[in-house]
């Protein structure tokens, strides 16, 4: 009788630990004389949205405790904010960064402007659901009560429009645009109604294809037209939003090169673009990040920052220190 053979390169998959078996070792990580912090990286920075959802749950159920306020009793500075943010789901951690940004110590149009414009409909959706949920007020209202004049009429539009999200383009309405735009731009009416409307309700499709017209149809790529007067923060936003619609790869490698390269790391925004964009087009804003600095993104990383704080962003980009 023949003798069944097993191929010598089969593998057996690795095992993947259960949320129980997870938790545990987050509980396990949190006693003892020190924190283990090694532990903690090793589980939450490798484990993906879903299941960091189920290790929260199911460390309630196990323990009556929120992990979150634990890691938060046991962990601290830039590490503590990673870890932290890591951890919650994206609409959660979108909610929290919207409403931090509206706080008159903590404000930051541009993290609003961020999420706004490179969150798809839904998850910009996800995001104001879970933020009712948590502050009892919708991000509308915040955005408007904490802004003014130009700001508030870019930013209140931008959180506010749930964009069509599919590919058609109506060229008709594209090049119309793009006349209108350009009409706009070259009479410095930077805040009209009309290029307002056209940057914060039409699709990334719609746009893109306008845009495309506009450095056809004019010869100049509209950033270049927007390019005057950049002290104004209105106007440095604006261009900032169209570049975040259009090419967000491009917006966050510069933001990172701005976080890493000025004196003194600008840690909020590191810990921000790699934490909400691990899980999205992380690899493609590095692949970009690379090809404008001639360094790779861990690489630089790694240069600037050190300790746990660094051993949790390098996982989060794929590269355990």
């Amino acid at each position: 009788m023949a003798t069944l053979k097993v191929s010598a390169t089969l593998k057996i998959p690795p095992h993947v630990p259960s949320p129980e078996e997870d938790s545990e070792q987050l509980r396990k990580a949190f006693q003892g004389w020190g924190t283990n912090e090694g532990l903690i990286i090793s589980i939450l920075a490798h484990r993906n949205e879903e299941q960091r959802k189920l290790i929260r749950a199911t460390y309630a159920a196990i323990h009556g405790e929120d992990l979150l306020k634990d890691l938060d009793k046991e962990l601290s500075s830039d590490f503590q904010r990673a870890v932290l943010l890591w951890t919650l789901d994206s609409a959660q951690r979108d909610a929290f960064l919207v409403n931090e940004a509206t706080k008159r110590l903590s404000s930051n149009n541009w993290v609003i402007m961020e999420i706004a414009s490179t969150r798809s409909s839904i998850d910009l959706l996800n995001a104001k659901q879970a933020y009712q949920a948590r502050f009892k007020r919708s991000i509308e209202e915040d955005v408007a009560y904490h802004t003014s004049g130009d700001l508030r009429k870019l930013l209140v539009p931008l959180v506010g429009t749930f964009r069509y999200e599919g590919d058609e383009v109506n060229t008709t309405l594209a090049k119309s645009e793009a006349k209108l735009l350009h009409e706009k731009i070259a009479e410095k009416a930077y805040n009209h109604d009309d290029l307002i409307r056209i940057i914060t309700t039409r699709s990334k499709a719609q746009l893109n294809a306008t845009l495309n017209h506009y450095n056809n149809d004019f010869g100049n790529v509209i950033d270049k037209d927007l390019e005057t007067n950049l002290e104004d923060e209105y106007l440095k936003l604006l261009k900032a939003t169209i570049q975040c619609l259009t090419y967000p790869e491009k917006y966050f490698e510069e933001l990172l090169r701005m976080a890493i390269n000025k004196t003194g790391t600008d840690e909020w925004a590191l810990t921000r673009v790699v934490t909400t964009r691990a899980e999205v087009d992380l690899q493609r804003i590095a692949e970009e990040y690379q090809r404008r600095n001639s360094i790779p993104l861990d690489r630089a990383i790694a240069n600037d920052v050190s300790g746990d704080y660094k051993s949790m962003l390098l996982a989060l980009l794929g590269h355990d220190d």
